[in-house]
């Protein structure tokens, strides 16, 4: 099995998957979704599988190893994102997330946004439930330091931040559009 474990020194993320990969393998698969990412943010999502396969600089069966369907490609995706936003949150005040985030989302399609548009069903419970820890773990900082009041709820939180990053990723907000709704939203925090 394949364990990943991210932590800082308040909490742990543990994601779980299939037998261990052998080091080359590892490493295409990496490229494989380095090359998808990219290829499908260029594209969308109706760009070949063969197109990944070039860019990764692999044979298309050894996409296909590691990602039988399209749809297992762009669940992929979807999970490498939401354990890099579980991540990047150990690194930011509640705050410091929701600017790095809603940059992130305008400055470039994510792989929110390309299965968004796919039509891909996607049920990723615990890693969503992870992020959603994470930002909780913000929330309760941000709380315990009197910046944000104490009638702010979790939902809330998330429901913004998802709100944002889709007005963002679809607007092509600039920085200064950026910048304004996120003081509207901090103003918001702080009154409650």
């Amino acid at each position: 099995m394949t364990r990943v474990a991210i932590e800082n020194s308040e909490w742990r993320l543990i994601l779980i998957e299939g037998p261990p990969l052998r080091a080359d393998a590892q490493r295409n698969r990496a490229r494989i979704l380095d090359a998808a990412e990219a290829v499908f943010a260029e594209s969308g999502t109706r760009a070949s599988t063969e197109e990944v396969a070039r860019r990764a600089g692999v044979a298309i069966g050894t996409v296909f190893r590691h990602f039988p369907t399209k749809e297992d490609l762009l669940v992929a995706l979807m999970k490498r994102l939401l354990v890099q936003l579980a991540e990047e949150a150990g690194r930011h005040d509640l705050f410091g997330f929701f600017r790095h985030t809603v940059a992130q989302a305008a400055a470039k399609k994510t792989a929110v946004d390309l299965l968004a548009g796919s039509g891909v069903d996607i049920r990723l419970p615990d890693a969503v439930g992870h992020l959603e820890e994470a930002v909780g773990r913000l929330l309760d900082q941000a709380q315990a330091a009197g910046a944000v009041a104490g009638s702010v709820r979790l939902p809330e939180v998330v429901a913004l931040l998802t709100g944002m990053c889709q007005g963002a990723l679809h607007g092509g907000w600039d920085e200064h559009l950026q910048a304004r709704t996120l003081a509207v939203v901090f103003a918001g925090f702080e009154r409650g």
